[in-house]
């Protein structure tokens, strides 16, 4: 990619659904192969595991498999089967997360948790870990199975930073960007990754597309922590200021640390030891007077941009412009 080469523009949607144009036999053929891989002899499996799948994600993750495989024109059909396994992976790790935070609403409806239980939903997320693995077999790809079964160990670590940085005032945005990048942008990475070795990609695309996910996935993160602190609870599905409730030093906050006054800074240190909503109002007004706000968003523009620019490796087809809108959407999103 030339050093001067500018990112593919694109226009600025206003919802997932138009990216899902270029795929969309594909996607009906993911959505009917996971409700067949959710079959299991265990009634209570399928029930959590239906719940938690149709409760109304983007499915961002699957989506990338699909377009960064079609992108380099592969024609088979393995890639079904892994943007499937991909979406189990990834509700698997929701089912977790929210016993682990204790979360009570997912995208506006009840947690399966907070429905079933933490047993249940504990023992049905290991379920469709172990069903994702089982559809790695499938796909017959080692080096596939080598970057997924690194992922999950790279995603469970960064699980593990973000539950030792809680309530931690001194957590700074380097810990926090390695938090950020194993929780939540290595899948985003493996999922554009494993499609593009699933095409035999070139050396350079393939390395394109694996930090066109990455960078994605830090965009996409980034925007959610925003949110946390002026979004709309409604459109979220979940409460502003659910962060700060469970301290975690996200980087609104560490931000606000960085700048605000002596005052600021020991407000929100205190906050995040406490954890609670006592000074949330207080809060709100420090990162948003600090320019905390600010610059989250804008280092999630950088990281969108990072995204773009890598697609200059692909050639020019609806998959490309489905993969700029998208890294568009990740900013520019309410929920």
């Amino acid at each position: 990619m030339p050093a001067n080469a500018s990112p593919p523009q694109s226009p600025r949607p206003a919802s997932a659904a138009p990216l899902h144009a270029a795929v969309a036999d594909d996607f009906l053929a993911v959505n009917r192969t996971i409700m067949d891989q959710l079959a299991s002899r265990i009634p209570l499996v399928e029930t959590i595991g239906q719940y938690i799948i149709e409760s109304g994600g983007k499915r961002m993750r699957p989506l990338l498999v699909l377009l960064a495989a079609r992108s380099l024109g592969y024609a088979g059909d393995r890639h079904i089967t892994l943007a499937t396994l991909i979406e189990f992976m990834h509700t698997s790790t929701l089912l977790h997360d929210d016993v682990v935070d204790e979360s009570h609403m997912r995208r506006g409806k009840a947690t399966a948790n907070d429905s079933w239980g933490n047993a249940p939903s504990v023992l049905v997320g290991d379920f469709l870990y172990s069903r994702s693995f089982q559809m790695m077999v499938e796909v017959g790809s080692m080096r596939i199975m080598d970057v997924l079964s690194r992922a999950t160990c790279t995603i469970a670590e960064g699980e593990v930073q973000q539950l030792t940085n809680v309530g931690n005032p001194d957590t700074d945005e380097t810990a926090y960007f390695e938090t950020i990048q194993g929780k939540t942008a290595m899948l985003f990475e493996a999922a554009s990754h494993s499609g593009a070795i699933l095409a035999d990609a070139s050396p350079e695309q393939e390395a394109a597309l694996q930090y066109y996910g990455r960078y994605l996935g830090l965009a996409f993160q980034l925007v959610d922590d925003l949110l946390d602190y002026q979004g709309d609870a409604e459109a979220m599905g979940k409460n502003v200021g659910d962060d700060l409730a469970e301290g975690k030093p996200t980087l609104p906050l560490i931000q606000a640390i960085a700048a605000g006054t002596p005052a600021q800074r020991d407000l929100v240190r205190r906050a995040i030891r406490q954890g609670g909503l006592d000074h949330l109002d207080e809060v709100l007004a420090i990162v948003r007077d600090t320019g905390a706000l600010d610059y989250t968003r804008a280092r999630a523009e950088e990281m969108a941009d990072r995204a773009l620019a890598q697609l200059d490796a692909l050639p020019e087809s609806p998959f490309r412009d489905s993969m700029a809108q998208l890294a568009r959407l990740a900013v520019d999103r309410q929920n």
